[in-house]
């Protein structure tokens, strides 16, 4: 038994998929099946039973994990005291990153990160923030950005900011400005909406201050993309909230095919930079987390001058 198979056996453990886990690892199926072979015909016991969905834990296999989480936790944290010791900051560093923080935020950080840790591997990975926390649940990540949650047994959050939603629509011949005027909660109510599926933060939120007027959301598409949902905006398929982050282009500019209107009471939705508790906290990770606030911090700030500028009358 060696370090790598336990890895190997937590993935797909974690995953419920050989396939799943060897996309994750980046490994062969085959390869990553022989690993977990070799595992089993060393503890002479069954790990995983094949189902039709994919693989679940046998007996054996559930106490298994238990052990490995307890030895691959001690191998981070022998990591951890090593690099500390040495008081230097390199590797790689792998932070989950909101669609909407993409064209704004993603090049200041990178050139900051370049200027302060110049040995570090920055690897970026765009997703909603549901995905974000499971991906940080199963050490894919080093620590994430997600909007609107709470602190759970499995996660610390660091509050970076609160970004006002703003309602997008199809841009029609009698709009006389671009962004201008607000609507309120009871006139959402009436639009059909493209928008991400349930568990995403921002529908949540939209939903439950909508039922504070005892008023539904209506949503037409599930869209999780936000290029897909600007586009689909644009043609005249429905209308969609979002924070100003995914609002224009890098420069604060607005499309003129797009009606930008504030909701009225305001809606904000909550910027938090998560890590989990089950992974120790290495000196890189610990120090990039000071760099990760203040640049997304900055931006915001930025961000919400311009937009708001926007909004002034002439």
């Amino acid at each position: 038994m060696d370090i790598k198979q336990l890895e190997y056996f937590s993935q797909v453990a974690e995953l419920g998929s050989f396939s799943k886990a060897s996309a994750f690892l980046d490994i062969a199926q085959p390869a990553l099946s022989r690993q977990i072979r070799q595992l089993e015909i060393e503890l002479r016991a069954s790990l995983f039973e094949r189902t039709g969905r994919g693989v679940t834990l046998t007996a054996a296999g559930t106490r298994l994990l238990k052990h490995s989480r307890g030895i691959l936790r001690q191998i981070d944290l022998a990591r951890s005291d090593i690099d500390q010791h040495r008081n230097v900051a390199e590797g790689r560093l792998v932070l989950g990153w909101p669609p909407s923080l993409g064209r704004t935020a993603t090049v200041p950080l990178v050139e900051a990160f370049r200027e302060q840790f110049p040995g570090v591997t920055l690897c970026l990975v765009e997703g909603l923030s549901t995905h974000i926390l499971e991906w940080l649940g199963i050490g894919r990540l080093d620590c994430g950005v997600v909007y609107n949650t709470t602190p759970t047994a499995n996660v610390d959050l660091l509050p970076l900011a609160e970004e006002p939603l703003f309602l997008i629509s199809p841009r029609t011949p009698d709009d006389d400005v671009t962004l201008g005027g607000s609507i309120t909660l009871e006139a959402l109510a009436e639009l059909q909406f493209i928008m991400p599926g349930r568990p995403n933060n921002i529908r949540l939120l939209l939903e439950q201050s909508l039922a504070t007027v005892e008023r539904k959301i209506k949503v037409r598409y599930e869209i999780e993309s936000i290029p897909a949902i600007h586009e689909l905006v644009r043609r005249g398929h429905g209308h969609a909230v979002l924070p100003m982050n995914a609002i224009g282009d890098d420069n604060c500019h607005l499309d003129k095919r797009l009606s930008v209107r504030a909701i009225q009471p305001e809606l904000a939705t909550s910027l938090w930079l998560a890590t989990s508790t089950h992974r120790p906290s290495n000196l890189l990770t610990q120090q990039a987390l000071g760099l990760i606030d203040s640049v997304i911090r900055e931006e915001i700030r930025q961000r919400s001058i311009a937009v708001r500028s926007l909004m002034l009358p002439a």
